[in-house]
């Protein structure tokens, strides 16, 4: 019978998969090694690879465990909602706020969830690209909960990815500690929901 693994290994996988992110999106995937990742996380390869039997392991449990986090998030989004009684626009303002607090500690992981996911093999590819439809789906909802007499059938696509382009890609250009905060940030994007979506 196989041992069970101790919880220092979760954290040395934990450790391992925030410094790969670190490598991948310095380097990009591609050009990133095993022995980069390796001498990033101050260890030698063949410890790594007592973790991990490949680069393409790291990155599918990397994505795998990040887009299980962001599912988490909308599933907390909807218990808060119904534990808050919220009504549907305050519903999805908790959610834009909550993924944005998310993407304020994981730009790199989500820099390899928008770059890398095609590196993958194709049931792995395909259970993340499921899992972002999940994602997208649900926001869908989300959104067309809060302005039923905006977001209609012929603009929904158009809108959620509107409202995905606002949020997703601010690790290009959002810092933390910089003039903006993500929390602040997330007041804006509300506010222009507001403003746009509500008449």
């Amino acid at each position: 019978m196989a041992r069970p693994k101790s919880s220092q290994h979760e954290i040395k996988r934990d450790e391992i998969l925030d410094v790969a992110a670190q490598c991948f999106a310095q380097r990009s995937y591609a050009a990133a090694s095993m022995n980069d990742i390796a001498a990033a996380g101050g260890t030698s390869k063949a410890r790594l690879y007592h973790y991990y039997e490949s680069k393409e392991a790291i990155l599918f449990d990397l994505l795998d465990r990040y887009t299980q986090r962001l599912l988490a998030i909308i599933g907390q989004a909807e218990a808060t909602a119904q534990r808050r009684n919220l009504d549907e626009r305050a519903a999805l303002h908790e959610l834009v706020r909550s993924f944005l607090q998310e993407y304020e500690t994981s730009a790199t992981r989500h820099v390899a969830l928008l770059h890398d996911t095609k590196f993958l093999g194709e049931a792995q590819r395909e259970l993340i690209l499921d899992r972002q439809r999940d994602l997208v789906s649900a926001v869908t909802r989300f959104l067309r909960r809060a302005y039923p007499a905006r977001v209609t059938p012929a603009n929904q696509s158009a809108l959620v990815m509107m409202l995905f382009g606002m949020i997703n890609w601010t690790f290009t250009w959002l810092r933390p500690g910089g003039p903006m905060s993500y929390a602040a940030f997330a007041e804006e994007v509300i506010a222009l929901l507001e403003r746009g979506l509500a008449h």
